[in-house]
């Protein structure tokens, strides 16, 4: 374990490497850091630091810069959060109430996350399993057509027309509405199929066929819910921070581009508002060990609906970043409860 004197120390080189991207000589900590110390004593603990893998020298002659150990260290002894100011929170608050449903909601902190941060941003929409049932709403087209529009606490919207055998008249599809919302309104969509399990053996002879195509195509719509949907913004960003990926950005680019690898980086949602920082090596996706990923669950109480976060180089803004994403995550979580 460090002391808190090389604690500071390894701050400091953190915060000016991230500030500079240059590596960071001990005369230079002694001018812009007040440590308490003599330029001999903070190349000492630079020489411990070094020693004990958490900073590195690049070439010969050089100063320190901080390695994936150092990041590590960095983050997991911040006393805590730094929090936004008044107007960044007000921004936020602002700029994300002003959406017209979910899709805007995601679309909006996309934007968001990745300008606050000058980062890529990544959005997962909300998971349909952990929603519940809001309204369920039929809507006579024709004889034998009916538009079936599922609407969740969440503001997820599905949306299916189903093709019926016979001519259905507006009283049947009326009623058909009724009592499949007081069959399932209120109740988790997870629990769904198992609520419909007898209700079409319920149903008047008359609209029995109906109801068995209607509840299919319902039934068929939980399957193929898309609870793998993420959406990426600001990777323009990585253009700007070429430098910070020595190697090639294009593996980072790549993997941008995989759906599946992006939900994984997100992490599975367990509690809402619940920050994790990975660097490096950390992140299991090959393209991506050159990256820091901090995310956060969103959603409202004590249920997690889904994750948001930030990609970027191991050289970033951690205290900035993390304030940024938990508060976005905050906010979301917010207006999805009050939608």
């Amino acid at each position: 374990m460090l002391d808190d004197r090389k604690l500071d120390v390894l701050r400091a080189i953190v915060q000016d490497f991230v500030s500079t991207n240059e590596p960071v000589g001990s005369k230079a900590l002694v001018e812009r850091h007040h440590l308490g110390v003599s330029p001999a004593t903070v190349r000492n603990d630079m020489a411990a630091l070094e020693d004990d893998g958490y900073i590195a020298q690049p070439h010969t002659s050089a100063g320190r810069v901080p390695t994936e150990k150092g990041y590590r260290l960095f983050v997991d002894r911040l006393s805590g959060v730094k929090p936004l100011s008044s107007a960044e929170r007000r921004a936020i608050e602002h700029f994300l109430e002003g959406a017209l449903d979910l899709d805007d909601v995601v679309r909006r902190t996309v934007r968001l996350l990745a300008q606050l941060t000058r980062q890529v941003a990544v959005v997962q929409y909300p998971s349909l399993d952990r929603s519940a049932v809001r309204h369920l709403e039929l809507v006579r087209l024709a004889g034998t057509r009916v538009m079936l529009v599922l609407i969740t606490d969440t503001g997820r919207v599905e949306q299916r027309v189903v093709d019926l055998a016979d001519d259905v008249d507006e009283g049947s599809v009326a009623t058909l509405r009724t009592r499949l919302n007081t069959c399932i309104v209120g109740s988790r969509v997870a629990d769904v199929p198992s609520l419909l399990v007898d209700f079409v053996d319920t149903e008047p002879t008359d609209i029995r066929a109906a109801a068995s195509a209607i509840v299919a195509v319902l039934l068929a719509s939980l399957v193929d819910r898309h609870d793998d949907r993420v959406v990426v913004g600001g990777a323009s960003n990585l253009t700007r921070l070429a430098l910070d990926f020595p190697d090639s950005v294009h593996p980072v680019l790549e993997a941008l581009e995989e759906q599946v690898v992006l939900i994984r980086l997100l992490g599975e949602a367990s509690r809402p508002s619940e920050l994790t920082v990975r660097i490096g090596d950390e992140n299991a996706y090959e393209g991506l060990r050159s990256t820091s990923i901090v995310s956060s669950t969103y959603g409202s109480g004590s249920r997690a609906l889904a994750s948001l976060g930030v990609l970027g180089p191991m050289r970033m803004d951690y205290p900035g970043t993390m304030a940024a994403v938990s508060a976005v995550a905050r906010y979301v979580g917010r207006i999805l409860a009050e939608s």
